[in-house]
């Protein structure tokens, strides 16, 4: 079930891009029309080339790998011409316990200054706290073996380039990759993919001069998973949480700004809810994990106590949140900003600009997910 339903997305992603296959112009006269609802796309004549960028052995030999030393950077694709990134496989071997942490990936489109995507491998792939965790999704997943998987379709219309620099102190003995692409004339309208990370470690709790929570109505104070100005469409989001402090970390309303920076145009009732769970996800003693194609919480260790850890994940593929000028995506941090927990996040979307300022990416050390008494 899960292949058929992504070859459906890859179809849609080809339809989307422009690269999939046109209908018979003329049928026989009595005979029904073949269109889409009659063949798949996958059964049918493709008009683009499928291509691969791998770290295999250049010798023929079978050392398929690259090792990255400490401070170190690599370049891990590297292609002319206009396409499209299909699928993103990587497999590690590291001396760091952090190395999701530490590893730090990103991508150039169309020879842009800046990167699109600028993020720890860990969190980029959903595994916001450095830990592997088995789950799969539409989109990311984590399969047996340390695998990494991704299925974001990324657009390029004259050159794309992507990196792994090793922020750490140990050397990563072997970095293996696949990369799938495909080669074809793409539409003026493809958009360009972006993966951006931020962190608060910690927040800070919001109190009014009563010591209670004040009412948020503007949101100023949320975590803020990704602001932009542009045109284009949010894909989603995967956040790790880290409880610096007892009971349910959650109850934070999702806030998304679209055009406006003065309001949020989307507001949520709660961040168990945005992750499309409920209830605490089952409470101190009976939460259970989960992972579907577009939500899931896939990591949940000692809910609801100090150093509580979870990974969760919300997609927007059923409807993704178009904007035409200006995009904030934030999320409170419990009610009202009542906790000063450590929030770890990536944010995904599509736009039209290959590029913009992001914030710095943290120091290597701030990076590292602990609890933080307060």
């Amino acid at each position: 079930m899960k292949t058929i339903q992504r070859r459906g997305f890859f179809r849609g992603a080809l339809a989307a891009l422009g690269l999939a296959p046109a209908a018979r112009a003329s049928a026989q006269p009595g005979a029904p029309a073949a269109g889409p609802s009659i063949l798949p796309a996958y059964c049918r004549a493709q008009n683009y080339r499928s291509l691969k960028q791998s770290s295999h052995d250049p010798t023929g030999g079978n050392s398929d790998r690259w090792p990255i030393p400490p401070g170190k950077e690599i370049e891990i694709f590297n292609q002319s011409g206009p396409g499209a990134i299909t699928h993103i496989w990587f497999t590690i071997a590291a001396q760091s316990p952090h190395h999701l942490k530490e590893l730090v990936l990103r991508a150039w489109w169309d020879g842009a200054p800046r990167p699109s995507i600028e993020t720890p491998i860990g969190d980029f792939f959903g595994l916001n706290l450095g830990d592997y965790v088995l789950y799969e999704s539409e989109y990311l997943s984590c399969s047996p073996g340390r695998s990494l998987n991704c299925y974001f379709v990324m657009p390029y219309h004259k050159s794309a380039r992507m990196t792994v620099t090793n922020d750490g102190a140990r050397e990563v003995s072997s970095f293996y990759s696949n990369i799938d692409f495909l080669s074809a004339p793409l539409p003026p309208d493809a958009l360009y993919f972006h993966a951006q990370y931020r962190q608060a470690t910690p927040h800070k709790a919001v109190r009014g001069p009563d010591g209670r929570t004040p009412n948020n109505p503007d949101g100023r104070y949320n975590h803020v998973y990704c602001e932009t100005r542009g045109r284009g469409h949010l894909m989603g989001v995967t956040l790790g949480v880290v409880q610096n402090s007892e009971y349910w970390m959650g109850e934070g309303d999702d806030m998304i700004f679209i055009d406006d920076e003065s309001k949020p145009a989307i507001i949520g009732t709660g961040s168990e809810d945005y992750f499309l769970g409920s209830w605490n996800f089952g409470g101190r003693d009976g939460a259970r994990t989960f992972s579907y194609h577009q939500c899931g919480a896939p990591l949940i260790q000692s809910p609801e106590r100090t150093g509580g850890r979870y990974c969760c994940y919300r997609f927007h593929g059923d409807n993704p949140v178009t904007f035409t000028r200006f995009l904030k995506h934030t999320m409170e941090h419990g009610h009202g900003n009542d906790r000063a927990d450590n929030y770890y996040s990536c944010c995904y979307w599509y736009q039209d600009k290959p590029s913009m300022d992001f914030p710095p990416l943290p120091p290597v050390a701030e990076r590292i997910p602990r609890v933080i008494p307060a």
